[in-house]
């Protein structure tokens, strides 16, 4: 694990801001070609971040939180790597995070490039389209810090309890059986009138502060932001809807929304996928936007520290999910879905075999901090980050290196959770692997220095 040292502020902290369009052609794919491609915008897709550096961080810190459904593999390397470059630090301190709307791209390079090698009918994004955006990101990020960034002197904290939206997948049926099937839009009526189940009914928003200014507002709710949705109407949905109108309330406060860890979240409960709920759910999420906002409490940021733990997770194993089957499958299955999924499960056993590593960063920001999760961690995951630092105002963010597909618990697996039929490409022990990566990456700092670094699993 990698730490900061710990020290006392020697300058100010000091924060650039930028944003970017990064809304995808019309023909392109959606939720990596798993739904229809883009045939209208509805409204534009954005990658909204900041910079943050100077007082006790030994290098900036980047964070940028993108409308896109996912960033795997190598083109979440390419964006870490690429704005690191910019901003003059690690690749490591870049948290990128996708919001996960489904109306949006999945871009996974290395699964487009096996797909257009083997000549598959599906595809899961366009690559020319991904470098485009990338260097939208690129010149905002350039530009923002071309220009005076603005002091930071305090940290806001501030929550409110969701109304009305967010349920688990999980719900029993009349019968008495367990169902899975609490989708973003659920249609049956049992899913509607069952309980909410296991979700975390708080959003949270921290803030930094000049003084008495604030600067910026970075909230997060654990719930799949889709209303509506797979029928090409490209769209940042119910989220951007709030976040762009909390951005008119407060023109001067730059506004970035980050989904929490909401795998097995939906808002299925509240939600039969007709259009006139979209802007049901966006006031009802801007509502608990406002209400944390009205709260907030604000206090002097005297110190700051970064820290990450090399998570190394190990491919999915079993019928249909060795290299061979998923070669079979880019090769003859007639669903250019299936080929998709099965490009993307093998761009993913790719990487495990080099032997590279998904990182877990934490930036602790006096009273709060923000750790980003990869893939679909389900929300379990979330409140066992908030249990392990009572102490503190946490925002545990998921859809970080999102490669991993979902990342469930014993519990779903033994259950049956049928979402996990597919999208979902780590073994059974990603559960310790989260586990014991979240307890090492949240424990109090107490050292100076670098803890223990583990190394890859045997094989």
């Amino acid at each position: 694990m990698a730490l900061d040292p710990v020290s006392s502020p020697t300058s100010p902290w000091y924060l650039h801001t930028f944003s970017a369009d990064v809304t995808i052609p019309l023909g392109h794919p959606c939720m990596g070609g798993g739904i229809a491609p883009a045939r209208i915008v509805a409204d534009p897709l954005e990658a909204i971040g900041f910079v943050l550096g100077g007082g006790t961080l030994a290098k900036a810190v980047v964070f940028v939180s993108v409308d896109w459904c996912e960033i795997r593999n190598e083109a979440y390397d390419a964006w870490r790597e690429t704005l690191a470059e910019i901003a003059g630090t690690d690749p490591e301190r870049v948290f990128v995070t996708a919001v996960h709307q489904h109306d949006a791209p999945v871009i996974d390079i290395e699964a487009q490039r096996l797909l257009e090698a083997r000549d598959a009918a599906g595809a899961v994004c366009d690559i020319a389209f991904a470098a485009t955006a990338m260097g939208n990101v690129e010149d905002a990020l350039r530009r923002a810090l071309g220009g005076p960034g603005r002091r930071v002197t305090h940290v806001g904290i501030g929550r409110a309890m969701v109304d009305r939206v967010a349920s688990n997948r999980r719900y029993v049926l009349a019968n008495g059986t367990i169902s899975y099937h609490r989708t973003s839009a659920s249609h049956d009526p049992q899913a509607h009138v069952a309980d909410a189940g296991l979700i975390d009914p708080w959003l949270r928003t921290l803030s930094l502060w000049d003084d008495d200014q604030p600067l910026l507002a970075v909230s997060t709710y654990a719930v799949h932001p889709m209303s509506y949705y797979g029928e090409g109407e490209v769209s940042a949905d119910f989220m951007g809807m709030a976040r762009r109108a909390r951005q008119k309330s407060l023109p001067a406060v730059v506004q970035i929304y980050a989904s929490g860890c909401s795998g097995n979240v939906t808002a299925g409960k509240y939600n039969d996928g007709s259009r006139s709920n979209r802007p049901v759910l966006a006031a009802r999420m801007e509502a608990a936007m406002a209400a944390a906002w009205a709260q907030t409490e604000r206090h002097p940021l005297e110190s700051a520290s970064f820290r990450v733990v090399p998570l190394w997770f190990e491919p999915r194993i079993g019928a249909g999910h060795e290299q061979s089957d998923l070669e079979a499958r880019i090769a003859n299955d007639a669903e250019p879905f299936d080929q998709c999924l099965a490009a993307m499960a093998l761009s993913w056993r790719h990487r495990t075999e080099t032997r590279r590593p998904i990182d877990l960063p934490v930036l602790e920001l006096g009273p709060a901090l923000i750790a980003l999760l990869p893939g679909e961690t389900y929300v379990e995951y979330q409140l066992l980050a908030q249990s392990l630092r009572p102490d503190a105002f946490v925002l545990a963010l998921g859809y970080g290196e999102s490669a991993t597909g979902y990342i469930p618990t014993a519990v779903q697996i033994a259950e049956g959770d049928e979402n996990l039929d597919d999208w979902y490409w780590v073994s059974e022990t990603a559960e310790a692997v989260l586990t014991d990566g979240l307890r090492l990456a949240l424990a109090p700092r107490t050292l100076e220095g670098n803890a223990q670094l583990d190394g890859p699993p045997s094989r």
